[in-house]
């Protein structure tokens, strides 16, 4: 197709609450060599957007400095050096930022197709998700059959995903939830067991199991000290946000004694290459799983490109259960 001259955009007008995202005109990206533009239909909404839009979380130097960091829509142009894509592909995408956009250029090799039967809202849903989650738990945190499994937030996005992809493959799931209603929705994605954090204790729980062998944690602050008591001994904690704070005292002594392991990443500051090894796997380990649908991400609402202030303000709510994502269609 021609690519048009411009499009609508939401960008960040400066640092802040919700309210500083405002829809504007932006030039349409062009593709450079091993790179494709997508026609967006809809673009996730994730908690690194919203640390961007009040200005913690700068996109790395030469990033769309719009938000966005994953969606789904048809392949509108294609650029030098890509064999694999066609324009008209429906595909899902990792994005190195613009998401929130009628187009997004992004590497070729970290688009993925569509999975079979799967709508594109959906889809546009898994890629930032399911890559945090594979590369974090099953990755760097080495989760295996067996073993016991916590995750923080079990009614977000990485939540829900992380529950399903553990319960699937055979792991004791544990997840913590701030309600009673979150808590029965992680029991439906697959948890053994969900602790509501206002009123029970998650290290307490996790003890009388015998210790988490693998903690997923994105709140961090008072968390930490509290996670590694949860361990068991040689288990794993895996850091990749800190909603909290970063900065928390910890007695490191029982790492030794107890040959703990602490780890974490983020995923928009690895290289492109980093970033292709990790969809390649993806493709090859979960997207038959959620072609079968023995996987799916779990949708809880969907905004006009134009609201996307109001989907950031829901998802800091944290009212919300599974993901948020954005019509950039105009259709909504």
């Amino acid at each position: 197709m021609t690519l048009p001259a411009t499009m609508r955009a939401v960008e960040i007008t400066a640092p802040g609450g919700p309210e500083v995202l405002k829809e504007t005109q932006r030039p349409v990206p062009r593709p450079g060599h091993g790179e494709i533009v997508i026609r967006n239909a809809f673009a996730g909404v994730n908690r690194p957007d919203a640390l961007q839009r009040a200005g913690s979380y700068a996109p790395p130097p030469g990033a769309n400095d719009l938000p966005g960091l994953e969606s789904a829509g048809h392949v509108a142009a294609v650029g030098p050096g890509v064999t694999r894509w066609r324009e008209g592909d429906a595909v899902c995408a990792l994005l190195p930022g613009g998401g929130y956009a009628e187009f997004t250029a992004t590497p070729a090799a970290h688009a993925l197709p569509v999975p079979k039967g799967m709508a594109l809202d959906a889809a546009a849903g898994v890629p930032e998700t399911f890559l945090t989650v594979w590369g974090n738990v099953f990755q760097r945190g080495g989760l295996r059959a067996g073993e016991r499994f916590l995750v923080h937030g079990g009614s977000s996005g990485i939540g829900t995903t992380a529950i399903q992809l553990a319960a699937v493959l055979g792991t004791r799931v544990f997840a913590t939830a701030g309600s009673d209603e979150k808590c029965a929705a992680c029991t439906r994605l697959g948890a053994e067991r969900a602790i509501n954090y206002r009123t029970e204790d998650f290290v307490k729980v996790l003890r009388a199991e015998g210790g988490a062998d693998l903690i997923l944690d994105m709140v961090g602050g008072d968390y930490m000290p509290r996670n590694l008591r949860a361990l068991a001994d040689d288990g794993r904690l895996v850091q990749i946000a800190f909603l909290a704070g970063p900065r928390v005292e910890v007695n490191f002594a029982q790492l030794m004694l107890r040959r703990l392991t602490i780890t974490g990443s983020t995923l928009r500051a690895q290289s492109d290459a980093a970033k292709a090894d990790l969809v390649a796997e993806l493709e090859a380990n979960v997207w038959p799983m959620l072609a079968t649908g023995r996987v799916a991400p779990v949708l809880h609402a969907r905004f006009p490109l134009a609201e996307a202030a109001a989907a950031h303000a829901l998802m800091e709510s944290s009212s919300h259960i599974g993901k948020i994502v954005l019509d950039c269609t105009g259709d909504a």
